[in-house]
C-alpha cells in the first residue's frame, strides 16, 4: 500500500476554506467540495453509531445535501428566516490515516451562531474523509460530532 505524503498545512487550508464558504453563505461553493458519492452526517446521542440503524440528527447523501442547500438559497428554509450569522473556528487538525489518494482528518471546532439576537455556541469534533483529485481535495464524508448531541439542540437549520 503506497502512502501519500500529506501536506498538513494544505489540509488545514482546505478546512479553513470550507468553513469560510459556510460563514460567507457560499453554499454552492461549499457543496462543490463534496464528491458525488459523499455523505454529511451528524450523529444523535452517541458519536459511534451505525447511521443506517440509529437515528441521526442529519445523515444526508449528496442529493439530500443539494436539497438542503437549495432550501437555504431559495428562502424556503423557514428555520433560517432571518438567516443565521455564523463563525466556524477549526483547530487541532490531525491527519489520522492516509493511503493512496485518501486521507482521514479530524479537527475540533467551535461554531458561533447569531440569530434573532441570540448567540449560541456549538462545539465538537469533525471527521473528514478526503479524496485527492487532480488539483484539490474533495470531501468524501463529513461527520460532525457535537459534544451535546444527546441534549436539546434547538434550531439546527444551518450547516456545520
Amino acid at each position: 500500500m503506497s502512502q501519500l505524503l500529506v501536506d498538513r498545512k494544505q489540509i488545514e487550508e482546505f478546512l479553513i476554506d470550507e468553513a469560510a464558504y459556510l460563514d460567507e453563505g457560499k453554499f454552492s461553493e461549499w457543496l462543490d467540495l463534496f464528491t458525488e458519492d459523499s455523505f454529511y452526517w451528524i450523529p444523535s446521542n452517541q458519536d459511534d453509531i451505525d447511521p443506517n440503524t440509529h437515528v441521526s440528527i442529519i445523515y444526508d447523501d449528496k442529493n439530500r445535501l443539494e436539497e438542503r442547500v437549495w432550501r437555504l438559497q431559495s428562502g424556503l428554509a423557514y428555520g433560517q428566516e432571518p438567516k443565521s450569522r455564523t463563525r466556524h473556528l477549526v483547530t487541532n487538525v490531525k491527519v489520522l490515516h492516509c493511503e493512496e489518494d485518501k486521507v482521514i482528518v479530524t479537527s475540533n471546532f467551535i461554531l458561533v451562531e447569531l440569530r434573532r439576537s441570540i448567540q449560541t455556541i456549538y462545539s465538537g469534533r469533525l471527521e473528514h474523509h478526503l479524496k485527492q483529485t487532480d488539483t484539490t481535495w474533495k470531501i468524501a464524508s463529513k461527520k460532525v460530532e457535537l459534544i451535546n448531541n444527546n441534549e436539546f439542540l434547538g434550531n439546527l437549520s444551518f450547516l456545520f
